[in-house]
């Protein structure tokens, strides 16, 4: 479509861009309540998306710390000298004392060459092929190959060796003495490096190892040593320094001494994780409630850009305080969410495998704050918690996860949440949904998608409105001008004829 010519107000004096802009401020205000539409629909989105950050968080917190044997049954292990042996303990660990007595510390085997080092860079490449033996493992492991560049240095050969994680060993080189020492990183009698064919035998020849043979174990070896220990009377021997038996991992440090490892539950890191718990659902439930009473103000609609224009940043800052509060009071959705997770927390865990006075939080001294304001927050008796810890961490761990596919009244408590916070994050997703869907894929954003569609049409006929009114003024100031020019003709002609 054309453009419209424009004339301003030359002939009939008037502030033409001033009028249009005028009529143009009445004719936008739809406009703008379209755009306040659109932003309220945006804060509501980015609202609804914060609460499932917050429901997220603590789905993470239960999993991670309710959820997990590992974290809810440790155990404390101590010993009576950690010089000699340390220990820790999975949570399937009895609590038992044991008494190890170290006879003799695990060692690694050493391979030292001769005192004439003769290594000559080859003119080829080399391909090792060395058979690598561990540990308790009686046969080669498969083959480690490895390439040594023509023209490699004697510092690079070493470096290569030190680097292959497969080869398990570390080298170095004394200058002083000429001699190459090479020591496997396992322990133990049986680690050893078995050479795997003849290429491979005459390199480590050069390397001073004299007697290396094609299939034989590399020699010069100062053999490694086997643990050997008692434990609880019983004589036994580890290829290791650090082994585990019945879930408690030991790690032998010194020989020729003894220590008693003492295993317990570790209330501590139950408690923890409880209090822990309860502090992040207490601060998951305040937050939420306080956005469900939000205080809505109607009077403070968003505002324009024409109106921040005429605001300072202050100004702007407290209205939006105003105008963006409250876009998730009442909200049924978190509403209902709360209202169930308060049900999972209060309603009694059923089922043969729990224990009696462990059903229900009241009996392991958790309860609800008596003040209605507190909307459902939970309060601890520590000392009571404590004493229900020690006398059965399992009792209380069921309590939690208790774990029935069909039957809810059997579920535990940390399951039952979250099934009610991941059934609430997929309504508030259907709803709001998250960063990476586009509009189309949830309620708000369709809503948009239709808004912004009424905003283009809507700022399309804005144009055409204005363009009308511009025509219309144009009109007429083109009508004036013609009269006044038919004025000054006929003024001119009758001034003219007075004269003659």
């Amino acid at each position: 479509m054309a453009s419209t010519m424009r004339i301003g107000g030359l002939a009939s004096g008037m502030d033409i861009d001033k009028i249009v802009s005028d009529l143009m401020k009445a004719e936008r205000m739809p406009l703008d309540k379209l755009y306040q539409k659109k932003q309220i629909l945006e804060w509501q989105r980015d609202d609804y998306r914060s609460m499932n950050t917050l429901l997220q968080d603590l789905d993470n917190y239960i999993f991670n710390n309710l959820t997990l044997q590992s974290s809810m049954l440790k155990k404390k292990v101590t010993s009576s000298d950690e010089s000699v042996v340390t220990a820790t303990a999975n949570s399937t660990a009895a609590n038992i004392s044991t008494t190890i007595n170290v006879t003799q510390i695990a060692t690694s085997a050493t391979w030292i060459s001769g005192t004439a080092q003769n290594y000559v860079p080859s003119s080829t490449d080399i391909t090792l092929k060395i058979n690598v033996t561990d540990g308790d493992n009686t046969s080669p492991t498969n083959p480690v190959t490895i390439t040594i560049k023509a023209n490699s240095t004697l510092d690079s050969v070493i470096s290569q060796l030190n680097n292959d994680t497969n080869l398990g060993i570390t080298v170095f080189h004394d200058t002083q003495t000429g001699k190459i020492v090479i020591t496997k990183k396992d322990t133990g009698s049986k680690a050893s490096l078995v050479i795997g064919d003849a290429t491979t035998a005459s390199f480590f020849q050069q390397l001073g190892f004299t007697g290396a043979a094609s299939g034989a174990e590399l020699t010069g070896k100062t053999a490694g040593k086997d643990a050997q220990f008692t434990i609880n009377g019983l004589a036994t021997t580890r290829s290791t320094n650090t082994f585990t038996i019945n879930g408690v991992t030991y790690t032998l440090k010194k020989e020729g001494a003894s220590a008693t490892i003492t295993t317990t539950n570790d209330t501590d890191a139950m408690f923890n994780a409880i209090k822990g718990f309860v502090d992040k659902y207490n601060e998951t439930i305040d937050k939420i409630n306080a956005e469900l009473k939000e205080e809505r103000y109607r009077d403070y609609p968003p505002l324009t850009d024409e109106q921040k224009e005429a605001m300072t940043d202050k100004q702007i800052e407290l209205w939006e305080e105003k105008a963006r509060s409250g876009m998730l009071r009442g909200d049924s959705i978190l509403s209902s969410g709360l209202s169930k997770m308060r049900m999972d927390l209060y309603t009694k865990v059923e089922g043969s495998n729990i224990t009696s006075g462990f059903s229900q939080l009241a009996e392991i001294g958790i309860t609800t704050s008596p003040n209605y304001l507190d909307g459902g927050k939970l309060i601890i008796d520590e000392t009571k918690l404590r004493e229900k810890i020690q006398e059965n961490p399992d009792a209380v761990y069921r309590l939690f996860n208790n774990d029935s596919t069909t039957n809810y009244s059997e579920k535990g408590i940390a399951r039952r949440l979250r099934d009610t916070i991941k059934d609430t994050i997929g309504k508030i997703e259907q709803k709001a949904g998250k960063t990476i869907w586009t509009n189309q894929q949830f309620a708000i954003g369709r809503d948009l998608i239709q808004i912004n569609e009424q905003i283009d049409r809507f700022e399309d006929r804005l144009k055409q409105i204005e363009d009308r009114y511009w025509r219309q003024f144009t009109a007429m100031e083109e009508a004036i001008q013609r009269a006044n020019q038919q004025s000054m003709y006929l003024m001119n002609a009758f001034g003219g004829g007075m004269q003659g």
